[in-house]
């Protein structure tokens, strides 16, 4: 089920009415119920496959914390990382690794492999709710979280509908404990919970989704587009993804606060970064501290020499951009962020042996700088191929400015509105919204209230005002979810 449609404008009073009109040790099992019927909203023969994986990781749990000898508990943790990360190479990278064989075959012996395809759709989702089922095993074998004896409790703390599909990747000790908690009615959370899920629909259905149009039209054919046009689309791609992914995480998030369950913090400002080390501490926090404590941390860390340090970071960004996606771009992309953060280390300690000072110039560059970076790590993100990322690449090298490139950019993107006053008011709503976020952010995620009562229900109405005039409610998925 979509956030953005019209079934769960239904689905969620409903799931939050019925949870505080029953009696708490019944909550479990409404909670799981409406998780499954949300998630059979998609392909419902999906199901099974969570399942399998679900029964498999709950009595590797029991069984690793009983465990006698480290070499069984070794053997349990291997076990089901193997049923975990064989159903995420089966589903997600098979065809991905074979294209790659019938390339060598034939490089090599003139003809490709007789290996047939796997037709079969990527199950949504199957990425987060991987590293999620694999972080509670990695807890219990690491002793910092009790197996849980309850099956119906681990199923729910994997199922859990808010953050099912594109995260928050929790932690068992975050959420696990909730579940077992009585809460009680408060209308703080209520309010909390509806406030940051509305800001989350504003930027998905307003911001978004209108921008999803605009970028399509440049990046399907790049080879028809000039320089200019796919400057402009990269920057609003940049836009589009932060908007829908953390669009995304404040819905899921409010949705669960309504209910009084606490999901951790995804996004944080991140093209505020003055570098590529503090972008990755506020963008999809769940799974850089992911893999910060389940790969990087295990391989050594900071704990090893400058060289094998190094070897540590691209092996984890590259994993980073294997996870994102079965297509070279992706590798590619977190090849490219793998190598930002080595020179930004190497660059930090050459400013910190200078003695060169932090001020608001220095962090201005810094920030510019930082999103750049990343900005061009997105064409790779966003292109279908590496064929088309290097037309893009170059005809943005080669970009003319002036006033006719100006308007056949914005005629192209005039296209499927048919209208040029809209898109131009588009633009403005864009750096209008670029402007307010940071102040939202600070308002939705740190509870500050507007001390005045008229420019709080000002402000509330224009952000409902907003959706219902300018929102995009056709059928999007969230750009997360094919991961």
């Amino acid at each position: 089920m979509l956030f953005n449609s019209l079934d769960f404008l239904f689905f969620f009073p409903l799931v939050t009415l019925l949870f505080y009109a029953i009696k708490h040790e019944y909550r479990w099992i409404l909670l799981l119920a409406a998780s499954c019927f949300f998630y059979m909203y998609f392909i419902p023969a999906y199901l099974l496959i969570l399942l399998g994986t679900i029964i498999i990781d709950y009595y590797a749990g029991l069984f690793i914390e009983s465990g006698k000898s480290k070499k069984r508990k070794k053997l349990l943790l291997l076990a089901s990382i193997i049923a975990n990360i064989g159903t995420l190479a089966v589903f997600k990278y098979y065809n991905f690794f074979l294209d790659n064989l019938n390339i060598a075959g034939t490089l090599l012996n003139g003809h490709p492999t007789a290996i047939r395809y796997i037709g079969i759709a990527l199950p949504i989702g199957l990425s987060f709710h991987t590293f999620q089922a694999m972080s509670y095993t990695f807890e219990v074998y690491y002793n910092r979280q009790k197996a849980e004896r309850r099956f119906g409790y681990y199923a729910l703390y994997v199922m859990f509908y808010p953050q099912l599909v594109a995260g928050p990747i929790e932690r068992p000790q975050n959420i696990l404990h909730q579940f077992h908690t009585e809460k009680k009615y408060k209308y703080e959370n209520v309010r909390d919970g509806l406030l940051l899920m509305l800001w989350g629909f504003f930027k998905k259905i307003v911001v978004a989704d209108n921008i999803s149009s605009m970028v399509n039209i440049a990046y399907t054919h790049p080879e028809q587009q000039t320089g200019l046009t796919l400057l402009f689309a990269t920057y609003l791609f940049a836009i589009q993804i932060y908007c829908d992914f953390s669009g995304y995480s404040d819905i899921a998030i409010g949705a669960a606060k309504t209910m009084g369950f606490e999901l951790m913090e995804n996004f944080r400002t991140p093209y505020t970064s003055k570098s590529i080390k503090e972008f990755w501490n506020r963008w999809h926090i769940s799974l850089s501290s992911w893999l910060k404590d389940y790969l990087y941390i295990p391989l050594g860390g900071n704990k090893v020499k400058t060289s094998r340090m190094m070897l540590n970071l691209m092996i984890v960004f590259t994993i980073s951009g294997i996870w994102h996606g079965a297509n070279w771009n992706f590798i590619i992309w977190g090849f490219l962020h793998g190598i930002y953060l080595i020179i930004a280390i190497q660059k930090e300690k050459l400013f910190k042996s200078i003695n060169v000072p932090e001020n608001m110039i220095t962090n201005t560059v810094n920030m510019i700088v930082t999103f750049h970076l990343v900005l061009f790590a997105w064409i790779f993100f966003r292109a279908t191929s590496f064929t088309d990322a290097s037309i893009i690449i170059k005809s943005i090298a080669k970009l003319k400015f002036g006033l006719q490139p100006l308007i056949h950019t914005l005629d192209i993107f005039s296209v499927g509105e048919k209208n040029l006053g809209r898109t131009l008011f588009l633009f403005a709503l864009i750096g209008g919204f670029m402007i307010a976020d940071p102040i939202m952010d600070n308002v939705v995620k740190n509870r500050i209230a507007f001390k005045n009562t008229f420019v709080k229900y000002i402000t509330y109405s224009l952000v409902v005002t907003g959706i219902i005039l300018f929102g995009f409610f056709g059928d999007i998925h969230f750009i997360y979810f094919q991961f």
